[in-house]
């Protein structure tokens, strides 16, 4: 039998989809990305500036022995697959395994697939194609661009400040939150007051004067003038209801999904993409392992006739017919690529409670959430009745209103995640007057407030807005601010450090016409215009390049270094002053006269007690809790080097029952630190 090679990207995938292709199918793993830009040459891009931008592609280290298997493999195959996921970097990572594996034409296809299900897998084979080499270039123009970028402006910042680094989107991103620190530091409140008359079942806020003329009440004299002018009695001048609908939100793209899942589920938007490619990956449900939910990195609210109809069937079946909805239309954006559909659950009869026990519960609430957004975005709207009251005291003109929902529509499967409080107000047609009495009368003092701090989900929505990055992107964006300590969070809201303010400042000094939303946005646009061939790739590049690195050598001459923090005490070996430098491995003191004397002041190193996790399975000594030189947190044996049982997942001292490994706890999961099991 003819044997067939797919490729895909994760080896999460691979086994799932090797069982639903069958006999004469070998299902193989990239593991991602398997080649990057070289280091080499001019600034160490892996550009050769001087030949139209040409690339120098090398192996991610680690992934020769990867290559190699690949190409042994795919030239023992009559046909090879690339089924690598469905975007940009997905297309550029099927080019670079055709280059690498020294693919032609006819040895190769490239296949494509929004979920990882038995007839979506097989389908795709249908529609096979060639790479789309337009599409390609804009991935690896994009790359180019941020390495040129990041290595040119990140030399700078840490030869400069105390910055470690600065990127063509980053360092917008951290220029949205200093600029809104600068603007909280500069608000002024100002002070404002509020009069509330409140009756048995009605509450209503003074809003207006006479010929419902606004006006503001500024300070405690003004409020007390106005009540000295108010009666008991407040005449009803005006009672009306309207009705309304209230209409269900399209399904998640990947924007809305990480604000929502910020909003309400906690989850940050890494932790947000991590589970949602497992669902996406696919998940043993007892019966199968199949992805859950369609492809999570989407700016699309598209969905298939696939899903649409089996969805407004089950509807009707499970509700009624009353509550069956249409499909969204899409109002495109102009940088909005629909390649492929919004994230939804590959079967509407996969209910979340069903699948419930084969999830952790992280993955069950992300699920839930995603399933609920696309059943209810095909649901009738809901409808309400809204009644609004205007009472007149000594022509003051106070307000009062309430909601109550007539039909519940798509609220009937989404109101754990929609607020809907019906307000009922008295059915004012049955009293004898239309005059209302209360002695009870409230003012209040207000002051205004500054713009709110960014959180996780506003930054991100920010960004969608500005058109900054891509959704994809936001997620490592933001970790990445965060890692190089220009952000912090505080009761989940963004301040801007020190030297975070200091790195905007500066690249604002020398790159204002670069480094700011307008620049970046368009740039997203012509990336964008560069896979419809709108936009040649090397005269872009050529373009920002002759205007990017004048001002970078204009940086390195004439900013102005920041010196380093004194720490008061003396030199040994020559009395100059003792300085805090920073090195690979964090701060050092040091010499404030290097290079003409190295001395470098020993730190006496803390004996640090070590946290004990459990028993060594292996040798019965205690794993304990160790990092890296690079600060990173591993479990290992006491009892090392001659025992060097270690593990990047928490150990919990428990054997597996299919083959005596370690088991160990990731996000909440019990799983073998060997085998596949999970518990």
């Amino acid at each position: 039998m003819a044997k067939k090679l797919v490729i895909v990207e994760s080896p999460a995938k691979s086994k799932t989809i090797e069982k639903y292709l069958g006999d004469g199918y070998k299902v193989l793993s990239s593991k991602g990305h398997i080649r990057d830009l070289a280091t080499s040459g001019k600034f160490g891009f892996g550009v050769d500036i001087d030949n139209g931008f040409t690339p120098t592609y090398e192996p991610i280290k680690g992934k020769k022995k990867d290559i190699t298997a690949l190409k042994k493999e795919a030239k023992a195959s009559d046909k090879v697959y690339l089924a690598t996921d469905p975007d940009r970097e997905g297309e550029a990572i099927s080019w670079h395994l055709k280059d690498a594996l020294e693919l032609n034409d006819d040895d190769y296809e490239r296949i494509v697939f929004n979920e990882i299900t038995k007839d979506a897998v097989t389908n795709s084979f249908k529609n096979a194609r060639k790479i789309d080499d337009l599409m390609v270039r804009s991935q690896e123009t994009r790359r180019i661009l941020d390495r040129i970028i990041g290595f040119r402006l990140s030399k700078l910042m840490q030869s400069k400040t105390g910055g470690k680094s600065a990127g063509r989107v980053q360092s917008v991103a951290l220029k949205l939150i200093v600029d809104r620190e600068k603007e909280i530091n500069k608000f002024i409140p100002e002070e404002y007051w509020t009069i509330k008359a409140i009756f048995d079942n009605l509450e209503t806020t003074l809003f207006g004067f006479k010929d419902n003329k606004k006006f503001e009440i500024k300070n405690e004299l003004e409020a007390k003038e106005v009540l000295n002018k108010l009666s008991n009695s407040y005449k009803i001048e005006s009672v009306e209801k309207k009705n309304k609908n209230k209409a269900s939100k399209p399904p998640f793209i990947t924007s809305t999904l990480q604000q929502d899942a910020a909003n309400k589920l906690n989850f940050s938007s890494k932790k947000t993409m991590s589970i949602a490619q497992k669902l996406y990956e696919g998940i043993n449900i007892g019966s199968e392992t199949v992805g859950l939910i369609t492809y999570m990195r989407t700016d699309s609210i598209r969905l298939s006739n696939d899903f649409i109809t089996p969805t407004l069937k089950y509807i009707e079946v499970t509700y009624g017919k009353e509550y069956v909805g249409s499909v969204k239309v899409s109002k495109k954006k102009d940088n909005v690529q629909d390649a492929h559909e919004a994230i939804r659950p590959t079967s509407i009869l996969r209910e979340p409670d069903k699948i419930k026990e084969y999830l952790t519960n992280d993955e069950y609430k992300l699920y839930k959430l995603i399933y609920f957004r696309a059943l209810a975005s095909l649901m009738k709207e809901a409808k309400q009745s809204t009644t609004t009251i205007i009472l007149n005291n000594n022509d003051y003109k106070f307000k009062g209103s309430g909601t109550i929902t007539t039909f519940d529509g798509y609220l009937k499967v989404y109101s754990d995640y929609e607020k809907n409080e019906d307000i009922i107000l008295p059915d004012f047609s049955k009293y004898k007057t239309d005059v209302l009495v209360t002695d009870k009368i409230e003012s209040k003092q207000h002051f205004t407030e500054p713009p709110a701090r960014f959180t996780e989900s506003s930054l991100i929505k920010e960004m969608e807005k500005l058109g900054i990055g891509r959704p994809s992107t936001y997620a490592t964006t933001i970790s990445t601010i965060i890692d190089r300590g220009y952000v912090k969070k505080e009761e989940k809201k963004f301040i801007p450090t020190e030297i975070g303010i200091e790195t905007t400042d500066k690249l604002q000094e020398f790159f204002k016409d670069l480094i700011n939303v307008k620049y970046t946005a368009k740039m997203e646009e012509d990336l964008d215009n560069i896979a419809t061939g709108k936009v040649i790739w090397n005269q872009l590049l050529d373009k920002f390049y002759k205007e990017f690195e004048p001002m970078v050598k204009d940086a390195f001459e004439n900013m102005e270094k920041k010196e380093p923090e004194k720490t008061g005490e003396i030199c040994p070996e020559c009395g100059g002053e003792l300085v805090i430098r920073k090195g690979k491995y964090g701060e050092f003191t040091a010499c404030s006269n290097y290079p003409t004397c190295k001395y470098i002041k020993k730190e006496e190193k803390e004996k640090k007690e070590l946290v004990e996790i459990c028993d060594c399975i292996k040798c019965g000594n205690k794993i304990v809790e160790r990092k890296t030189k690079k600060g990173k947190i591993f479990y290992g044996c006491s009892n090392f080097p001659k025992c060097k049982e270690a593990y990047w997942d928490k150990p919990i001292g428990k054997k597996c029952p299919e083959c005596n490994n370690m088991l160990v706890e990731k996000d909440g999961q019990i799983k073998c630190s060997a085998c596949d099991y999970k518990e």
